[in-house]
């Protein structure tokens, strides 16, 4: 068995396709041993790429934008895709059947600071028809810390991914009123890249054999025979709250069977990012995007 290094930007079970490739049991059938781990605090998972720590992370397209905008020639390539839609919930103290997004203007809302979420979360209200900067934003740090000052009274709604909302549910803490990925439509949300000279390796070729095999199964298998088998990577979350998350995300349609990046997906990411104002230029799909090994 060969080891192969693996990083999560963020770990939820959002990314459960890079999860389910290790506890679905895809990687040890093609001789790999998975090692992975989460990028620390002040690191980003394409440190961990040029550093030759890992050979494969879940990242974001819009990383390969801020580094060409620094005038960069990355080692690095976005190869596959993770979820062609965002995956964040908002989820209120109270149920709401009738919620619409114009109720979060003058609201207290817990929110990502900064990075992709928040680009996200800003297209959405765009999309929605309301002002962003009437929200009164309350910002704690990371996604634990977030969940920990929703349950501890602040704020009136919270921007999370699964499993935490779902958990706010079992636990009568909170209740999900909308998905912002129905609000933004498909895109590149998120990816997985590696350096360029790896995707030419037998690993890498046996690492996408695995995930392909993985795609159909996240899409053909039941939620709850997924949860089973993933519950060893979220000890704090209840079987039922993982089960609930990953049959939403199914349903979202954000874990299509391809893998590959497709250009729409590419080109709606760009959009959602030209309209923050954080593009300098319209990069061509081959400065951030190569093709899967065959």
């Amino acid at each position: 068995m060969q080891q192969i290094n693996i990083q999560f930007t963020l770990f939820s079970a959002f990314y459960s396709p890079l999860i389910s490739v290790m506890s679905g049991g895809f990687l040890k059938a093609e001789g790999l041993t998975p090692n992975w781990s989460v990028s620390p605090p002040g690191a980003t998972a394409i440190d961990a790429l040029n550093d030759g720590s890992a050979h494969v992370v879940q990242s974001a397209l819009s990383q390969g934008f801020n580094a060409l905008a620094r005038g960069e020639t990355p080692m690095t390539t976005h190869f596959a895709q993770v979820n062609e839609m965002d995956g964040f919930f908002l989820t209120a103290r109270e149920p709401d059947p009738d919620f619409t997004w114009k109720k979060l203007e003058g609201a207290e809302v817990v929110l990502f600071g900064g990075g992709q979420p928040l680009v996200m979360f800003k297209y959405a209200c765009h999309k929605a028809g309301i002002d962003f900067d009437k929200i009164k934003a309350i910002n704690v740090g990371g996604a634990a810390a977030m969940d920990n000052a929703f349950r501890d009274g602040q704020g009136q709604y919270v921007q999370q991914q699964g499993p935490f909302p779902q958990q706010l549910e079992v636990d009568g803490v909170g209740h999900i009123v909308a998905q912002v990925g129905k609000q933004i439509g498909p895109c590149g949300f998120s990816s997985l890249a590696a350096r360029k000279d790896w995707l030419k390796s037998d690993m890498a070729r046996a690492f996408m054999r695995a995930y392909r095999k993985t795609r159909v199964y996240m899409n053909e298998t039941p939620a709850a025979e997924i949860a089973r088998a993933e519950k060893s990577y979220f000890p704090d979350t209840g079987e039922a709250a993982l089960t609930n998350s990953i049959a939403v995300y199914q349903k979202l349609g954000c874990w299509t069977p391809h893998v590959e990046i497709t250009r729409e997906a590419y080109e709606a990411t760009m959009n959602i990012f030209a309209y923050n104002g954080l593009l300098k230029e319209r990069y061509p799909f081959e400065a951030v995007c190569s093709l899967p090994p065959a």
